[in-house]
């Protein structure tokens, strides 16, 4: 994606690699992190084989609900997921792209690396940015609550 209209994030958070990994890989705990601020996810499908399709329905703060979906091209448990990205009602700049989400153990934390592209436009490479900023900030702090959390018996 080097030469090609791309988005590249990385940010550390706590926890190790698979219980990351496991956040975006569970359609409950995916739904709880992904997106950007303010938006929720109302309903999530997820069939986490290679070839298998995901489906969620994006609430935003205001207007109506949309839909993203797309398949997995790639899944290596608690290292790294490779799927393609696309609106089911696309905006006239939108195509379809491909989201990699790789993770590495940093001391005991994660390094989560998100790469998408490519983009047509730099306005929706700009849009991504911020969604997976924000998506990036929300993960951050479900994954600080839950290992903070007591262990359940």
């Amino acid at each position: 994606m080097a030469d090609q209209l791309a988005l590249s994030l990385e940010r550390v958070v706590p926890g190790p690699p698979a219980s990351v990994f496991d956040l975006h890989a569970e359609p409950a705990s995916w739904s709880q992190w992904f997106g950007p601020k303010g938006f929720s996810v109302r309903a999530i499908e997820v069939d986490l084989r290679v070839g298998g399709a995901y489906r969620l329905t994006m609430q935003p703060p205001e207007g109506d609900a949309f839909v993203i979906a797309g398949e997995f091209r790639e899944i290596v448990p608690g290292t790294r997921l490779a799927y393609t990205f696309r609106y089911e009602q696309p905006d006239p700049d939108d195509r379809e792209t491909v989201v990699v989400f790789a993770l590495r153990d940093v001391d005991g934390a994660t390094a989560v690396t998100v790469e998408q592209g490519p983009f047509l436009t730099e306005a929706r490479r700009s849009l991504h940015v911020q969604g997976w900023s924000d998506s990036l900030d929300r993960l951050e702090v479900l994954v600080e609550r839950s290992s903070s959390e007591p262990p359940t018996r």
